[in-house]
């Protein structure tokens, strides 16, 4: 980083200070909590001889396992994009209106754990519902770590509540399907054929001035070979909306690539993991009472409001224990 010309290039500049935030993140409490060790060593030594000093040791040993712990669970952010930041698409599913208010309640809970984990975030398309909420929107978290943690988070998320949107009070089921791709550097190759790539253009729909409103500034993306479809609307021109979609473009391909390396593993270990759109991972109940379930982990909230502004460490946590078999039944 005391390189000259080091910001030269600002996304390698970027790229590499992130790493090195990401790697302090793992290295700092490391050496901290070995420092601690060898200190409740010496604490121990002086309790033998003064037995005063027994409950001191037992402090000590009580704030240290928490510690340890987040160690134990830093230590699972071993995949090959587990370091990046992520690229999260939420899209409203069934159930209505009540669906497009849950898919931007998801955005807000996200960028809302952002905020509180001192991670950077930013909207990159959004797609407006008429009546409330969203279609669908786009946005990326970047800080130590981002995509390790919240690449649990894909699949589907169901809400069951009183309809604010019915005016008969009824409870409504809806779903919002959530995907996770590691935001992945220029450096990483990942091979895109233009030929298998379809191209749309078409007018950017919501919020964001004339220029967005009247030009077919928006790009849609379709990688014909795996599906994928990728779109962009928020920047001002199709070129940076283009640049912008083929970025999101690498990433889900790369997601798909760990997506089928994850499978391999979990057959060879005869531990069939759950990705992809068609799980439906967590439920969130705000009637008859208010809790929240995730469905593979049994990881459970009593406080529903707590965990929609951003309180989900919880279930990230317990989602990389249960990857690897530790997780509660």
């Amino acid at each position: 980083m005391g390189a000259p010309g080091f910001w030269d290039n600002q996304e390698r500049a970027q790229g590499v200070v992130g790493d090195l935030k990401s790697l302090k993140s793992v290295v700092t409490p490391l050496e901290e909590t070995i420092a601690a060790v060898d200190d409740l060593g010496v604490l121990i030594e002086m309790a033998e001889e003064d037995e005063s000093m027994t409950s001191e040791v037992v402090a000590e040993i009580d704030r240290l396992e928490p510690q340890l712990e987040e160690l134990e669970t830093k230590a699972l952010l071993d995949g090959p994009y587990d370091a990046a930041g992520a690229i999260i698409t939420i899209n409203a599913r069934d159930g209505g209106t009540d669906a497009n208010d849950w898919a931007e309640m998801l955005m807000r809970m996200y960028l809302q754990w952002a905020q509180k984990s001192d991670y950077t975030s930013a909207l990159v398309d959004r797609n407006d519902n008429a009546e409330a909420g969203i279609n669908s929107a786009t946005i990326t978290i970047r800080g130590p770590m981002a995509y390790g943690y919240l690449k649990g988070e894909q699949g589907i998320h169901r809400l069951v509540r009183i309809s604010p949107f019915n005016s008969e009070g009824k409870r409504q089921t809806s779903f919002a399907a959530v995907d996770v791709s590691p935001e992945i550097s220029e450096s990483i190759e990942v091979e895109i054929d233009e030929k298998d790539v379809r191209t749309d253009t078409y007018r950017a729909s919501g919020a964001g001035g004339q220029h967005v409103n009247k030009t077919d500034s928006a790009i849609r993306l379709t990688h014909k070979p795996t599906g994928i479809v990728v779109q962009c609307q928020n920047e001002r021109s199709q070129h940076k909306n283009k640049a912008q979609a083929y970025k999101l473009l690498r990433s889900r391909l790369a997601r798909l690539e760990e997506e089928n390396r994850e499978r391999e593993q979990a057959e060879k270990y005869k531990n069939q993991a759950r990705v992809g759109f068609g799980s439906q991972i967590r439920n969130y109940f705000l009637h008859p009472d208010q809790r929240v379930k995730d469905a593979r982990t049994g990881f459970n909230a009593t406080n529903f409001h707590h965990v929609l502004d951003g309180d989900i460490q919880g279930f990230l946590d317990s989602f990389l224990r249960w990857r690897v078999g530790r997780g509660e039944d």
